[in-house]
């Protein structure tokens, strides 16, 4: 059976059983759409709340952009994953124990305001729509390689599948098609890792691979692809960094804050019977995730080195990498360079007209090395590689069987749908509940708000596809711009919200608007203005990372400072908060149990 068949009847397979999984779990209620009913299983819930927060930046580009920022990429890594402890130990349980049915549910209660809650929905929409866009480019990069269509139809498929499942389904047809998409992401994701790792360290442990020894050499694995990567004018891998080790650090608390922020993250904790079971599936939750995160590193320097050793064939013999013969011709380049080329996301340009491709760094600093370059006839480097390609590509480059590439397919589009889908209801909940029904329609029937969350999932799941067509950065890039926006916005909110007896009202809705105003407004001048690309205004300021080199990825901790000052000032020029709001925090804080959420009508 040929790659295409074989893709083609696995993805099927996996997209039947997602719609049959919502048909059969079709949300006949409000509580069963937005909170499940409120009595999913931790372990079930764990492996849900995985699938929801690994997203196509996880799957698709995280083990890219790692490949191609080295050891500056762990920022993802601790970022993500440290933040998801934040979220587990100071946040989640607390939440649960207030028993509502959304984080403006609680903003409205907390905050006492119904400004508040049209706040919180501006900062929840801003922050997980930016998210979508990176799922919807995750799709059509999935989409358009693995059935052979423009990236652009990609896009629209995935538009479709996730509106059968998602509209429907409301939160409890997502949260068990998030279990099987689980599943499926992560054997995806491993069983590639295992034969790759085998195959370069003779280690079926990708983790400990990585450490391993190259095969064939007294080299580690990772000093052998230093060389490679120097070898090519490239910096070195293991100890390179993204611009200043401030970005760096800023960038990494960003990404914590911004997933501790998360709405469609936090909501899934609200579907647990209890406060206790809120923990437990936080707990399960960071075991499933440390497979798939524990992994990526390995995944990630693996699929680099094997590019480089299929484009140049010296760099793993220790040749000449500038002979004429070490770089591959155009003509007999491998079958899976022709398939993405197709998707317009891997283009060749040849520079020189020899017929070869040079893969290499033509902006190096070392002027050995470009002087060698230009003796040798390069006139500049004639691949262009998305990030975005990496891991969906790794087992083509690494020639692996075609079941595999067609399970990968599948990991990669279970990893954007699961997440796309949460994204949806986040959306969907904060318009037709916490707008609709507890503010401007209040006499509005439970079938009617039903109706209403549909409608505005479709409209959403309209909009994020337009805009995923036009990202403003690549997958992970761009949903790092989402956990920026969340960071500055939600989160310094949720943590006075909780641990503050005397935040009130003014204070936190000063501090969401000053915090998401700021991020926004430094994230806009390089990308554009709702990233329209053309409207960039970063040279109004002297150039790009014009406030002390950090880059617009990572600004969102520098949004929630500003959030968290703003609304400690306020706070203290204001009245102060009523005394059963201050007995209400209290109250939610005591390590006691919880009720069933309920919605605040």
């Amino acid at each position: 059976m040929s790659l295409q068949a074989i893709t083609y009847l696995v993805v099927g397979l996996s997209f039947a059983l997602y719609i049959g999984i919502a048909i059969w779990s079709r949300a006949g209620s409000t509580k069963e759409f937005y909170v499940a009913g409120g009595g999913v299983h931790p372990v079930l819930n764990g492996m849900a709340t995985g699938a929801d927060w690994m997203s196509a930046a996880s799957f698709i580009s995280m083990a890219g952009l790692i490949g191609f920022m080295g050891y500056g990429g762990a920022l993802f890594l601790m970022g993500w994953t440290g933040g998801y402890v934040l979220l587990a130990m100071l946040l989640a349980p607390y939440l649960r124990k207030f028993g509502k049915y959304t984080v403006p549910d609680f903003f409205k209660a907390r905050y006492y305001s119904d400004t508040a809650t049209i706040v919180a929905v501006i900062c929840l929409l801003a922050a997980s729509t930016t998210y979508i866009i990176g799922q919807m480019t995750g799709v059509g990069v999935a989409f358009s390689r693995f059935l052979g269509v423009s990236n652009t139809m990609g896009v629209f498929i995935g538009m479709a599948i996730v509106f059968m499942y998602a509209v429907f389904g409301g939160m409890k047809g997502i949260t068990y098609t998030q279990v099987a998409q689980y599943c499926v992401l992560i054997l995806a994701y491993t069983i590639p890792a295992i034969f790759i790792s085998l195959h370069l360290t003779g280690n079926p442990i990708p983790q400990l691979g990585l450490g391993s020894s190259f095969v064939g050499s007294d080299m580690s694995m990772l000093a052998k692809l230093d060389q490679v990567v120097m070898d090519l004018g490239f910096a070195k891998y293991t100890t390179q960094i993204p611009g200043t080790k401030l970005n760096m650090f800023v960038y990494t608390v960003s990404l914590m804050l911004g997933t501790a922020g998360l709405p469609h993250v936090i909501i899934r904790f609200f579907t647990v019977p209890k406060v206790k079971d809120a923990r437990m599936s936080a707990g399960w939750a960071l075991v499933f995730i440390a497979i798939l995160y524990t992994t990526a590193p390995s995944v990630a320097a693996m699929a680099r080195l094997n590019l480089h050793a299929t484009i140049n064939t010296a760099v793993k013999s220790d040749g000449n990498v500038f002979a004429e013969e070490a770089s591959i011709k155009y003509s007999t380049r491998p079958a899976w360079m022709e398939r993405w080329e197709v998707t317009g996301l891997l283009k060749f340009n040849d520079k020189n007209g020899d017929g070869r491709i040079q893969y290499y760094n033509d902006k190096s600093a070392n002027k050995d090395f470009l002087a060698k370059a230009e003796a040798a006839g390069w006139k500049g480097n004639e691949l262009t590689v998305n990030r975005d390609i990496m891991v969906l590509a790794n087992p083509e480059i690494a020639r692996l069987p075609n079941w595999v590439i067609a399970l990968v397919a599948a990991g990669g589009l279970a990893a954007a749908l699961s997440t796309a889908a949460g994204l949806l209801l986040a959306i969907s909940s904060a318009v037709s509940h916490d707008l609709l029904r507890n503010m401007f329609m209040k006499d509005m029937s439970e079938k009617g708000e039903l109706m209403a969350g549909r409608i505005a999932m479709a409209a959403a799941i309209v909009g994020a596809g337009y805009l995923g067509l036009n990202p403003p950065d690549f997958a992970a890039g761009t949903v790092a711009i989402a956990f920026g926006l969340a960071a500055s916005s939600i989160f310094p909110a949720l943590m006075m919200g909780i641990f503050s007896k005397t935040m009130n009202r003014q204070g936190a809705i000063a501090g969401m608007l000053a915090g998401l105003g700021i991020t926004m407004f430094y994230v806009f001048a390089h990308t554009g203005i709702l990233y329209i690309k053309g409207t960039e205004y970063y040279h109004l300021f002297g150039g790009k990372d014009f406030f002390f080199g950090i880059h617009p990825n990572a600004f969102g901790a520098i949004g929630a400072l500003v959030n968290f000052i703003v609304a400690l000032a306020v706070r203290s020029f204001t009245e102060p908060v009523p005394d059963h709001i201050a007995q209400m925090v209290e109250d939610v804080r005591v390590p006691r149990g919880s009720g069933d959420a309920v919605a605040d009508h």
